[in-house]
């Protein structure tokens, strides 16, 4: 069956929902199609200690204040997931699921859009599956010998799963502190990074990266130096369990190892250390396999964009990536604004 519409947003987590807000204002024809059996994007497969960096106030999508949530000053996932619900109910947006969409081609003066359920020939087109479909894990020499187990964030999800074990974290980031700190009470800990980790001050959270990543772009559209971004700052937010850990001396990283062994991992000096489990908390990749019958990946996976709009193609607009698509448009908050300037785009396109 075939549908025609003006927009096919693809992926109702909270990029999808933010636009599809700003294109119901502006009163186009649009669906949003979403490969979950439910609302909540990601936030519904995270690790279940997972906090957000900010006050519920400010982790909230355009037009809607995220409530807090009783009891915690940074709400958890599942109030995120309850939250996003309540907004697709609470502006009607019109979000299909489960629909899974296999690919996008150029049909003449369409983008058709292949999906399990059928196929939509949309006038222009949002993708917005963000990244965590796509888990990156380095290629470190010796990783098919270990004989142990290994996850990546996506997998990760109770302390008690490890408890006893001996758990290797690799990474410095954010959900490598956090996962790292999860896990410095019940597991023999060692914490893997490729350099020093940098926290950020204590008392900078979410609200202060995006002002921060604010004045980045406002700086740039004024020909003004870079300041670097939120990555000049540091790379964890001292939410308050990885600062405990680290004030109790538990979060004391090691160095990136050379390889795996069968029963472990190798520095380049010779030490090793044994391992039941390795946890990679090495990030992730923009999930765009969809885009490739487009032909327009640039450099590091990336499709080479003019704001949110693809350079090679003006129908189709990437949002919630990260910084590329939109400065912090990869969080609840930083995506609003991105998502407000694809829909006027597309509505200026659309309108001729």
């Amino acid at each position: 069956m075939t549908h025609a519409v003006d927009v096919v947003v693809i992926g109702g987590g909270q990029a999808g929902l933010a636009v599809g807000y700003h294109l119901r204002r502006l009163g186009l024809d649009f669906v949003v199609l979403d490969a979950q059996a439910a609302p909540g994007g990601a936030w519904r497969h995270v690790w279940d200690s997972l906090h957000l960096f900010s006050p519920a106030a400010y982790s909230s999508l355009p037009g809607r204040l995220m409530p807090p949530q009783p009891g915690e000053t940074y709400p958890d996932a599942s109030h995120v997931v309850s939250y996003l619900t309540d907004y697709e109910q609470r502006y009607e947006l019109p979000v299909v699921r489960p629909v899974r969409v296999e690919a996008v081609h150029r049909d003449g003066e369409f983008l058709r859009v292949e999906a399990d359920a059928g196929t939509w020939r949309a006038r222009t087109v949002v993708s917005a599956t963000g990244t965590w479909w796509r888990p990156f894990v380095p290629a470190v020499p010796g990783r098919t010998e270990f004989r142990g187990r290994q996850l990546h964030t996506v997998e990760y999800g109770l302390p008690v799963d490890l408890a006893g074990e001996r758990v290797i974290v690799v990474g410095g980031g954010n959900s490598g502190a956090q996962i790292a700190a999860d896990l410095a009470y019940d597991t023999d800990l060692t914490w893997v990074t490729l350099r020093e980790p940098r926290y950020l001050a204590d008392d900078i959270d979410g609200r202060a990266l995006f002002d921060h990543a604010t004045a980045r772009r406002r700086a740039l559209d004024e020909g003004r130096t870079d300041s670097g971004g939120v990555a000049s700052l540091g790379d964890i937010v001292a939410v308050p369990p990885v600062r405990e850990a680290r004030d109790a001396g538990r979060l004391k990283a090691q160095p990136m190892f050379a390889r795996l062994t069968a029963t472990g991992v190798e520095w380049a000096d010779g030490n090793r250390a044994e391992a039941d489990t390795i946890v990679w908390c090495t990030g992730f990749r923009p999930a765009l396999s969809h885009l490739a019958p487009l032909g327009l990946r640039g450099p590091r996976g990336h499709v080479p964009t003019a704001g949110t709009r693809a350079v090679g193609e003006p129908r189709l607009h990437l949002l919630g990536y990260g910084d590329w698509t939109g400065p912090a448009s990869a969080t609840l908050i930083g995506v609003g604004r991105p998502a407000r300037e694809a829909a006027g785009e597309i509505a200026q396109l659309l309108h001729g």
